[in-house]
């Protein structure tokens, strides 16, 4: 899986930082791309400890730069959120709207190879992290959105099949077939290509 880099957004105009300053942001900006490779290598949970290790700072670094381990996690649900949303902004290919559905697919799949292990790592803190529900409530949204834009009013209407290929789409349908089923992407975007063609071809309102 390609790396994901931690980029820190500056904003327009804000003038250089002095020495102390700038080696202080260094730090910071290395604690957060420690704790991302650590969860990347398949640590759920890592500790402050193993991740002032990775950085090469003190565990007092760590603490005064982040109050606890959910203001880290937080920086982690920044950097899945911006691997979304830069895909949610991208063009899409298809000539038609089934075109454009069924290649939602291919690219949340894509998406979801990058994102996995800090996507499952977020799941595991989730329910004792308010900020974290809500962070990842804001791109259920975004993703439910996207797919009500692309497809036709009657096919958005239907209850029963809009919530069915939202569900297809969903991290949870990607991570069930690549990890409990075991499939390969290519087999697991054939899967539920299959699943939300037959949902599309339906008639409205069953």
């Amino acid at each position: 899986m390609e790396t994901v880099r931690y980029l820190r957004p500056r904003p327009d105009g804000d003038p250089p930082a002095d020495g102390r300053r700038r080696r202080g942001q260094d730090s910071r900006d290395r604690i957060v791309q420690a704790m991302l490779d650590l969860v990347r290598e398949g640590h759920v949970s890592p500790s402050a400890e193993l991740v002032a290790a990775r950085a090469d700072v003190g565990l007092r670094t760590v603490f005064r730069h982040f109050k606890d381990l959910e203001s880290l996690f937080r920086e982690m649900s920044a950097v899945i959120e911006g691997e979304l949303l830069a895909l949610a902004d991208t063009p899409f290919k298809g000539a038609t709207w089934r075109e454009r559905v069924l290649e939602l697919v291919e690219r949340r799949g894509w998406a979801y190879e990058r994102i996995g292990p800090f996507k499952r790592a977020s799941e595991a803190h989730r329910h004792q992290s308010p900020a974290l529900a809500l962070d990842n409530a804001k791109l259920v949204g975004v993703g439910r959105d996207i797919l009500r834009r692309e497809l036709p009013v009657e096919v958005a209407r239907d209850p029963v099949r809009f919530e069915a290929i939202d569900l297809l789409l969903s991290f949870d349908a990607w991570n069930r077939l690549r990890r409990d089923q075991e499939l390969s992407p290519s087999r697991a975007t054939e899967v539920l290509r299959a699943m939300i063609s037959g949902l599309l071809a339906e008639p409205a309102g069953r």
